[in-house]
């Protein structure tokens, strides 16, 4: 189970907005992200070796797979809410919780996160088993990260993230406990997509993977977005600034 959330919760509005079904093509799309050069399928540029399939045994059951190609890169499953006919978006001061089974092999580079328009990119989490106690959160908009160490963070392990896009501070909670605000936030009319993958690291930071290493995953068990109820401006008939 996901860790409780505070968030303050509302009788009359349901706080849940976005309850992942990673098999629906409403909510995502497979296989193709603009935070990747021209949409994909690859991007050197960033040492990953992936090559992004739409195939749906790579990412449509939760599991998130890559396996070896002959040319030297990974066929790798990625979805994003990115062009999706729901066209889902997290904002200023929503909350994410995930359960995530961490993968074992060197060289997978499991992550979700955020991105829109060239960045807006908040690090729910990254991790590298070469690293194995270590869980990695950015925020990429306003500056702030953290390398986190924990006896609970190992390879093929079970954690529970729970991250609140403040706007005034990002936070990140681990296993129910409260690990990192940034101080920074994103801004009060930040919004971005949801991308979840596995990439496979190509060795500038990270290890490749060993050459005897054919395929890797990683599962996403739950995940959640959850809103607090709008709070009615005392300024009747003040539009809301665009984002």
């Amino acid at each position: 189970m996901c860790p409780r959330s505070s968030v303050p919760r509302s009788r009359s509005v349901p706080d849940i907005v976005f309850t992942a079904d990673f098999s629906s093509r409403r909510q995502w799309v497979a296989g193709r992200s603009w935070a990747y050069p021209e949409g994909g399928p690859v991007n050197p540029t960033d040492n990953k070796l992936d090559y992004l399939v739409p195939d749906p045994a790579y990412s449509r059951t939760g599991t998130f797979r890559a396996t070896r190609r002959k040319d030297g890169l990974w066929s790798a499953g990625l979805l994003t809410t990115e062009g999706s006919e729901d066209d889902f978006m997290v904002r200023a001061g929503d909350v994410l919780e995930t359960r995530v089974r961490l993968p074992v092999e060197v060289g997978a580079w499991s992550a979700i996160w955020t991105w829109r328009d060239g960045g807006q990119e908040i690090d729910v989490f990254e991790y590298h088993p070469d690293n194995p106690d270590l869980l990695e959160f950015s925020n990429h908009v306003r500056g702030g990260h953290l390398y986190h160490h924990d006896e609970a963070v190992r390879p093929g392990g079970h954690v529970d993230l729970r991250v609140e896009f403040g706007a005034r501070s990002v936070v990140w909670w681990l296993n129910g406990t409260r690990i990192f605000a940034d101080g920074r936030g994103v801004g009060r009319n930040w919004h971005a997509y949801l991308i979840v993958n596995l990439s496979v690291s190509a060795g500038r930071y990270h290890p490749r993977p060993e050459s005897g290493t054919k395929e890797m995953s990683y599962v996403v068990e739950s995940l959640v977005v959850r809103r607090p109820a709008a709070v009615p401006s005392r300024t009747a008939g003040t539009a809301e600034a665009p984002p």
